[in-house]
């Protein structure tokens, strides 16, 4: 028989008949499983037997008020069947048969929910030297996490395949510079345009600056953290992570 769609995963017929093997007993098994007596028309020995007085189901099992013996003959007519759940089958259910918003993430199984990912944060563990009215790509040394290995040689790399809008941060701190007019933390896209420039003015001691932007990355996009100053001087960048550092992480949902 042909289908319109998936093959239903059980054959009905109108009425089902199973034949049983009778002996000395009360209990016998269902091929069929009922939700009551009144789904089975029960007949011992051609006469049909009353639901519920001479004998219940449930399930799988017919209990019989009194014993056969193995020269009755018995047999029964499937009336109705207790509804079962079945399980679709594989690739058969769609985005289209799913309501909006009915999935909440305790039914999704790990990995499944959105991440920000790519996402890393990358720090300066060591001191740098930077020189006098020069643009300076920093070192930054050590990785906090970095989730697609994406951050290598103080160059982030938007992964294939992901692109989208990205947060980035970055933080810059001197080291008791002498008095300058300009001191800069730039991100820059590609070697080539500024994606952030974060400026301070004059101090003689030590200082920092902060940022924070979102961008549109497409993948291959390259950034890096670079700094400038114009003191007089070689100067002097200090580490740790909460001084100067450059992370990132991709957002979802927009």
């Amino acid at each position: 028989m042909s289908y319109l769609g998936n093959a239903p995963a059980l054959a009905y017929t109108s009425f089902a008949k199973q034949d049983f093997s009778t002996s000395a007993t009360t209990s016998y098994s269902l091929d069929h499983p009922v939700a009551n007596a009144n789904e089975l028309a029960l007949f011992i020995n051609f006469v049909r037997q009353e639901p519920t007085t001479s004998y219940s189901a449930s399930g799988t099992q017919l209990t019989l008020t009194e014993s056969t013996s193995s020269s009755d003959d018995m047999y029964c007519v499937y009336l109705g069947k207790a509804v079962q759940t079945v399980n679709p089958p594989n690739a058969s259910v769609g985005a289209s048969q799913i309501v909006d918003a009915s999935i909440t993430s305790g039914k999704l199984a790990s990995g499944v929910l959105p991440t920000n990912t790519p996402s890393f944060l990358a720090y300066q563990s060591s001191g740098q030297s930077i020189a006098n009215n020069t643009v300076t790509t920093v070192n930054l040394q050590t990785e906090l996490f970095d989730t697609n290995n994406a951050f290598a040689s103080n160059t982030f790399t938007v992964p294939s395949g992901e692109d989208g809008k990205y947060l980035l941060y970055i933080g810059v701190r001197k080291d008791n510079f002498n008095t300058e007019t300009r001191f800069q933390g730039v991100l820059q896209l590609n070697g080539a345009s500024n994606l952030l420039v974060c400026e301070s003015g004059a101090f003689g001691s030590f200082g920092s600056v902060n940022g924070t932007i979102t961008a549109n990355l497409s993948a291959g996009n390259t950034i890096q953290l670079l700094t400038y100053h114009n003191s007089g001087s070689t100067e002097f960048l200090i580490a740790g992570l909460g001084s100067t550092y450059f992370g990132a992480h991709k957002l979802i949902g927009v």
